[in-house]
């Protein structure tokens, strides 16, 4: 079987600023909404596709915030789009999909725990991480458990991983901590770039293992004095971005595996779908 693991909340963005706009009887935008319960029906009516879960980000806001003052937070977003955080995901639940909604942590540590559960199911052939998120590579594992870009219709395994960014699944975090990561509010080390962070984790996979003296590197780096003696000046810094970037994979979830597969919409999708305006995903899923 393949799993499907969905990031709701990138793809409600996606859909506000590609799709249409619509507003039900009471005046409300509903048009990101409607796009996505459309999106996904297709997705679940696909061939080959039996075990679905979304996951969503209810408040932007999370134990990351708390870590870190700089972390993404929710301001500025639309609230045209925001308004619909609640709707999409009474929308997804409508549709029979396992719907998990994140407040304490977020929709892609839902993603690494259940991703994580699934790749240790032996009935499991692959695991697909439904979003282009960066962070989402460190959970790769080799072919079994890869990155989907939906919209791109292009799977990342390690070896793409490794060919992207230049390092292993396993230093993602770390490349992240290094370089930054401006959708996450993650700042990064002055100096270091993707090909100086890249070489150097690639010969040291972890922050932890890099040594104070560039001379041990064992790489040729360009600007390595300048890059050691910046990670040497910050190192506690680079430590804490490397837990924001790292992703958790101990969310209390309570699905198994046999919990995401696909049986149906809810007997309430008529109603849902009704007043989104998308009364032929009944006909369509039944």
């Amino acid at each position: 079987m393949h799993v499907h693991l969905v990031d709701g909340t990138y793809e409600l963005f996606r859909m506000f600023y590609g799709a249409p706009s619509s507003t039900d009887a009471e005046g409300r935008e509903v048009g990101a909404t409607r796009a996505l319960m459309r999106n996904l029906a297709t997705l679940v009516k696909s061939e080959g596709v039996s075990h679905v879960a979304v996951a969503f980000d209810t408040v932007i806001e999370s134990f990351r915030n708390d870590l870190f003052a700089g972390y993404k937070t929710g301001e500025g977003i639309d609230p045209a789009l925001h308004g619909q955080f609640p709707l999409v995901e009474e929308a997804c639940r409508a549709l029979g999909i396992v719907t998990w909604s994140m407040v304490e942590f977020e929709a892609d540590d839902a993603i690494a725990t259940f991703a994580a559960r699934a790749s240790a199911d032996p009935r499991v052939e692959k695991v697909l991480l439904a979003s282009p998120d960066k962070d989402l590579l460190q959970c790769v594992e080799g072919t079994r458990v890869v990155q989907l870009d939906r919209r791109k219709d292009v799977e990342l395994d390690e070896d793409a991983t490794r060919a992207k960014l230049g390092v292993s699944p396993a230093s993602v975090p770390d490349y992240l901590a290094l370089v930054g990561d401006t959708a996450d509010g993650i700042p990064g080390v002055p100096r270091w770039g993707a090909k100086g962070a890249a070489a150097v984790l690639t010969r040291w996979v972890h922050l932890d293992a890099i040594p104070a003296d560039p001379k041990a590197w064992g790489v040729k780096v360009r600007g390595a004095d300048a890059l050691a003696a910046s990670l040497n000046e910050h190192r506690e810094a680079a430590w804490l971005y490397r837990t924001l970037a790292t992703l958790r994979r101990d969310v209390p979830l309570e699905e198994s595996v046999d919990d995401l597969e696909w049986r149906g919409p809810a007997p309430e999708l008529a109603d849902v779908a009704a007043r989104l305006g998308a009364n032929e995903l009944v006909a369509k899923l039944a």
